[in-house]
């Protein structure tokens, strides 16, 4: 279809707001030769559609009743097998709603881009099914996955299967409450603030954040290009790392990922000798005023503690920084994600890799028309990004990128003197989820407040483990492993490791 061109009045209206004052001869000039430029559009949108995929035939997705969905959890269902074998062969998997399955509904937990569906996989996906894998459906996730709480998508709050009144934590907030129910083995989640670690905390479940561009995020919906990130969640360390095997390497279309990566081997390095490595529990990743839980605190010292059980040395690490770091990402995830998904439809502008036009369309034609249906937290981080850029012209962004390089040295220098980091992945056990009429400010607290230690990481790009530490008050306490860039084995082998000494880790009463 040809672009539609504009007229005069079209040109006048677009050079006043950018402040330009042409005359009549000069739009008239301007508005024949913006006719010659267009002709370029229109040749490239009939070479696309001579590549443009098809969605495979035969696939398709359905909304459950809720007596098939008590947790809320499914956005679609549906049935896509792998190959008759491979390491994941026999293996179910719950794909989180941010993350393209051609032929499958996809809905990124928004009326922004309700009716879509994709037709390519993402590389994740054609990773899973290369591996056996069978996709069972589509997990719910948060608004635009901007959300730390499951109480913001628009199909409904997602419930925690250990107590169905409190939150699963978000963004990937179906994935985490399928894989802790036992309805699939496998969840695949995304993390830009700790949207992986933050639903396995909450739901007893293990959740890794690959080190950044491990594992590539072509086809899923970007939030901002910089903290982009997906992984697995899953019952035991075993299968999440038998899952990063599949996940990992490069795909030559996600400019996130380093020319020279090479995976590890993750599964084959479980049950090696962690004696003698050193963990450094950070102070200040407790104790966070009017957040932390003195139950989760101290269950995840309690666990710390135990790692001395296997002859790894436990020492306490000073790291100030990492109260700082949350500043950094708070506005690169405000400023970036402003400009990158709410205003530039998803995916921005002015990167070497893969884009989805058709997406980008859906999403763009729709934006304007169900913005005062965005939940709490998205309407928050435009509002929030688009002063930020109208008043300072996003300067603080350009800040706080250049601070992420001393956030990093920060993190390597502590490192540097010991193998992984510890911390409670979030500082409380799992909220009430709020109820629709509380206020706003009550809303977007349940929403953003457990992402204090999570977040940072999200900049540094360092790989984070999530694994269950315990039990405080009856619900499920994450600790969180955190290693060297490139070193995602450390955190997985020691994680394991944990997890054999402790008898593995307890399912909620309800699965």
């Amino acid at each position: 279809m040809a672009i539609r061109r504009p007229d005069t009045q079209d040109v006048a209206a677009l050079a006043e707001s950018y402040g330009m004052h042409p005359g009549e001869d000069a739009v008239a000039t301007y508005t024949a030769l913006i006719d010659g430029s267009l002709v370029s559009y229109d040749a490239v949108e009939e070479l696309y559609a001579a590549i443009a995929p098809q969605a495979p035939a035969g696939r398709s997705g359905q909304r459950p009743d809720d007596d098939a969905n008590p947790l809320g959890a499914w956005y679609v269902r549906t049935e896509i097998t792998g190959a008759p074998d491979g390491p994941l062969a026999g293996r179910t998997v719950a794909v989180k709603d941010n993350t393209a399955v051609a032929g499958v509904p996809m809905m990124n937990g928004s009326h922004t881009l309700e009716g879509f569906v994709p037709t390519r996989d993402a590389t994740v996906v054609s990773r899973l099914l290369a591996a056996g894998a069978t996709i069972t459906g589509k997990s719910v996730c948060e608004d635009l996955c901007f959300s730390g709480g499951s109480h913001t998508s628009v199909t409904g709050p997602v419930r925690n299967p250990w107590d169905r009144s409190r939150t699963t934590g978000g963004s990937s907030s179906g994935s985490g409450a399928l894989v802790a129910a036992g309805e699939v083995d496998l969840g695949l989640g995304g993390d830009q603030g700790g949207s992986i670690r933050m639903p396995a905390a909450f739901c007893g479940v293990v959740g890794h954040k690959p080190t950044f561009g491990l594992v590539p995020y072509t086809g899923a919906f970007p939030i901002e290009l910089t903290i982009d990130h997906l992984g697995p969640i899953t019952r035991t360390v075993a299968d999440a790392a038998l899952a990063l095997d599949v996940l990992a390497g490069r795909d030559g279309l996600d400019p996130r990922q380093p020319a020279d990566l090479a995976p590890e081997q993750y599964a084959a390095a479980l049950g090696g000798d962690v004696a003698g490595l050193r963990v450094g529990v950070v102070t200040q990743g407790f104790g966070w005023e009017g957040l932390s839980e003195p139950g989760v605190d101290e269950t995840v010292r309690a666990a710390a503690a135990r790692l001395g059980e296997l002859g790894i040395e436990v020492v306490e690490v000073d790291l100030p920084w990492h109260r700082h770091a949350l500043h950094v990402w708070n506005v690169i995830a405000t400023d970036g994600a402003a400009v990158q998904m709410v205003e530039g439809n998803g995916y921005g502008h002015n990167w070497d890799g893969f884009y989805d036009p058709e997406l980008i369309a859906h999403y763009g034609r729709q934006s304007r028309a169900v913005a005062d249906r965005w939940s709490p937290t998205v309407t928050l981080v435009a509002l929030a990004g688009r002063w930020s850029a109208q008043q300072e012209q996003t300067r603080h962004y350009a800040m706080a990128r250049d601070l992420v390089v001393e956030v990093r040295a920060q993190y390597d220098r502590a490192l540097a003197d010991v193998d992984l980091l510890l911390m409670p992945t979030v500082p409380m056990v799992a909220p009430l989820i709020p109820a629709a009429d509380d206020p706003l400010e009550v809303q977007v607290a349940r929403a953003l407040e457990m992402i204090v230690n999570t977040a940072p990481f999200d900049v540094s790009g360092h790989p984070a483990t999530s694994v269950p530490a315990g039990l405080s008050d009856g619900l499920p306490v994450g600790m969180m492993l955190v290693g060297r860039r490139f070193e995602d084995t450390t955190c997985l082998k020691v994680a394991h490791a944990f997890e054999q000494i402790v008898g593995g880790f307890p399912a909620p009463p309800t699965a």
